[in-house]
Parts: structure tokens; C-alpha cells; sequence
């Protein structure tokens, strides 16, 4: 069964756990990008990026390629902003929702503060979903990298080479 990691990072976190599971499940990496990045740092970074998801805002997107039939499962990477998933996540989603009709759906969330369980929680709901078939949320993997979270990245992995 093929599959497909469909993230957003800004930091990098999420980017660190999406690559890390490319090394250990066979994986297509499908990143996206808004068109109008949001701030990265200081208060900027956690006003708008917050806001944004708060409001259930959908940025427009850079270019991305994403042939649905090729895959069989789709594996979602998002930050937590605000206790939600991030806009670029709702965007993909909207522009696809009728291609991720049938597929199997996995999530992990990269977080600082707290929220990920309430952000995979919105995330299922969105895409009207009963159950994720896997899910991780992680603290700040990249930046405060130990070999506990490697080994629930692992953990992951094996999940997911189990769908």
C-alpha cells in the first residue's frame, strides 16, 4: 500500500518527523507552502499564526502535486497553532476532500505549549472522519530532539507500516 505525508512546517519540527518517516516506511513526501508566509518569530509568529487558525482560514497555496489514485493512505503533518491544525492543512483538505474519500487517513501534530489532542480532534472532525488509523502528537522533536521521542516516532513508524 503506497502512501503519502501531506505536511506544513515552519520551524521545522514537523518537517523533522515527516523526513524521519520517510527513512523508515515507504513514504511520498508532499509539502506545502502558503502562497504568503506567516511571520516565524516572536509575538508576530503565535498573533497571526493563531489567528489564522482560529479563524479556520485557507491561505492559497504554492504549486504542489498530489495524484490521489497512487495512494492508499494519506498521513497528515501539522503544527498545533492554538489547539488546531494550521490553515495550509484546512486548504489541502478543502481542495481535495472528494480525493480523500476512501483513503486511509494518519495525523501527527508537533507542538511546544498544548492542544494536540484537541487539534487531532478538529482535524477528524473536518475531514469527517470516525478514527484516525494511526495518530502521534510529539513535543518539539527537532528542537528538543531525546531518544524517547525518536523511539514514538518509531512507534509510529511501525504503526504505519502495519496499514
Amino acid at each position: 500500500m503506497k502512501k503519502a505525508i501531506v505536511y506544513y512546517s515552519m520551524s521545522g519540527n514537523t518537517e523533522y518527523v515527516a523526513k524521519y518517516i520517510a527513512e523508515k516506511v515507504d513514504v511520498d513526501l508532499i509539502r506545502i507552502e502558503p502562497k504568503k508566509q506567516y511571520p516565524n518569530k516572536g509575538f508576530r509568529k503565535f498573533f497571526w499564526g493563531g489567528k489564522s487558525a482560529l479563524m479556520g482560514e485557507t491561505p492559497e497555496l504554492e504549486s504542489y502535486s498530489f495524484d490521489e489514485s497512487k495512494y492508499d493512505c494519506i498521513i497528515f503533518g501539522s503544527p498545533v497553532w492554538a489547539a488546531q491544525f494550521t490553515p495550509p492543512i484546512r486548504t489541502f483538505i478543502m481542495e481535495n476532500k472528494e480525493k480523500l474519500a476512501n483513503k486511509k487517513i494518519t495525523v501527527f501534530t508537533c507542538y511546544s505549549g498544548s492542544g494536540a489532542e484537541n487539534a487531532i480532534e478538529k482535524l477528524k472532525q473536518f475531514l469527517g472522519i470516525e478514527k484516525f488509523e494511526a495518530y502521534l502528537t510529539i513535543i518539539d522533536p527537532k528542537d528538543r530532539k531525546t531518544e524517547e521521542k525518536d523511539k514514538k516516532i518509531e512507534e509510529f513508524c511501525n504503526q504505519l507500516n502495519n496499514i
